[in-house]
């Protein structure tokens, strides 16, 4: 089957699972006549417009492309002591946390004027909660020690009240990470939390904060916003600001 019609297959079948057409539209910030383009196999993406595509749908790049027919490649059965540790880690209870688009702060280390602004999409499959976690720098702040970008995927667990965030970065080093956060007994809900971030000089722990985007946000305008910001910056959530500063 032609590449083209692969696309259109794959794609009207992500389609089938969202509100609709222009709903998908709209949140890839896309125009629907391109996006038909590609629904009706005329057309085909060029890489970045792919990547923009999977971002939204949660998929790899060659998922887009596959014929419809051919299934995914299967796991192998896991070892015992595998399939024990993983079965341990998802098992419930489930976190309380609701699927959607959060804003994850981190301190940066040794600039206690500066905060990395990361997103997390976070998705829920009944009990199950996978997240994915995209961290960028903007140009002038690459000296400050993190290792960017980050692209981490994981799940999201609950225990003894706290939420883990366990996932590793597909990019560059593939380190594993973890951000340990709970529900801060606030009128406005925010996570409060520890994260474990890989820097220049290696691994160190620093305090994070996670904000759910209540507004409606395109995939484009999140990452976008996933960049370096100052304390001072007036765009930047005021109670993450007050939250930072109190620490």
């Amino acid at each position: 089957m032609p590449i083209r019609k692969n696309l259109a297959a794959n794609l009207r079948r992500l389609v089938s699972g969202h509100a609709s057409v222009a709903a998908v539209c709209r949140g890839l910030n896309m125009n629907r006549s391109q996006f038909e383009r590609y629904l009706q196999g005329k057309s085909v993406p060029n890489r970045a417009t792919a990547r923009l595509i999977c971002d939204y749908f949660r998929i790899e790049e060659d998922e887009l492309y596959r014929a419809p027919d051919v299934a995914a490649p299967g796991h192998p059965a896991l070892p015992p002591l595998h399939q024990k540790l993983y079965e341990n880690m998802v098992q419930g209870p489930s976190p309380a946390i609701a699927g959607g688009t959060y804003f994850t702060y981190f301190s940066v280390p040794d600039r206690p004027d500066l905060l990395m602004r990361s997103v997390t999409f976070v998705r829920r499959e009944a009990e199950l909660v996978t997240f994915r976690r995209v961290t960028r720098w903007a140009e002038g702040h690459r000296q400050d020690g993190a290792r960017a970008p980050g692209w981490h995927y994981g799940v999201a667990i609950s225990r003894l009240n706290w939420i883990y965030f366990a996932g590793i970065n597909r990019r560059q080093t593939g380190e594993p990470s973890i951000v340990a956060v709970q529900w801060a007994p606030f009128s406005e809900p925010v996570l409060v939390g520890n994260a474990f971030i890989l820097t220049a000089v290696g691994p160190v722990c620093v305090p994070v904060i996670m904000r759910q985007q209540v507004g409606r946000i395109s995939l484009r305008q999140a990452l976008q916003m996933s960049r370096v910001v100052s304390l001072d910056d007036p765009g930047v959530d005021q109670l993450v600001v007050s939250l930072v500063r109190e620490r």
